[in-house]
């Protein structure tokens, strides 16, 4: 059964050296939305902007008349839909204006283990962007700002931040109390889920 089975998931920002990624495991019963939701909690995004699958030749995001009618919705695939079409790399782009555009690949599908709450975190290496840092450019820009005290944007940039900036920190703490919450939401509704069946049977 696909419920007893998750994806580990590689998932790494394109376009920035050294590498940003993270590694994770996700239950092939989740949707895109709940992946897209995973992808946040990893990489320290807020959720502030719109986002985009990009799969095979179909795009799942939010549906919005303005964008016309190609953009599918994303709470209504699920992952194991999207392997068993054959996709096993992928896209996933954050916020159209900086366009974080992140490259997925499918290592492996595995049994899950009944003593983990999913989704779970493996592994990862350095810190995300900051939301709205203005793309790479403006990432890069940052990165030089941030490590250096002399230059005369530090201050205001640091202010702006709000704390200094570790590049090597992908602050593990924060990710599993966020990992944690999704888990948490996941088990609530599977619970309201198998009590409803019961009902009804």
């Amino acid at each position: 059964m696909t419920s007893d089975r998750v994806a580990r998931l590689y998932i790494q920002l394109d376009d920035i050296e050294p590498a940003i990624w993270r590694r994770v495991e996700v239950p092939l019963t989740s949707s895109l939305k709940a992946v897209h939701d995973v992808i946040q909690a990893v990489m320290l995004f807020e959720d502030y902007h719109l986002f985009q699958f990009e799969i095979g030749d179909r795009r799942y995001g939010y549906p919005d008349p303005e964008w016309g009618d190609e953009m599918r919705n994303a709470r209504n695939i699920r992952l194991g839909a999207i392997l068993a079409r054959g996709e096993s790399r992928f896209t996933y782009t954050y916020d159209f204006g900086d366009d974080w555009r992140h490259t997925i690949v499918v290592e492996d599908v595995v049994a899950a283990d009944p003593m983990v709450d999913y989704p779970r975190f493996i592994e990862g290496a350095r810190c995300a962007p900051p939301e709205d840092v203005g793309g790479l450019p403006g990432f890069e820009e940052f990165l030089t700002v941030m490590a250096d005290p002399a230059d005369e944007e530090h201050g205001t940039t640091m202010t702006w931040y709000g704390r200094p900036f570790d590049a090597d920190d992908i602050s593990l703490a924060t990710i599993k109390q966020r990992l944690g919450k999704l888990a948490k939401r996941r088990a609530t509704g599977k619970a309201a889920f198998e009590k409803s069946r019961n009902r009804i049977n």
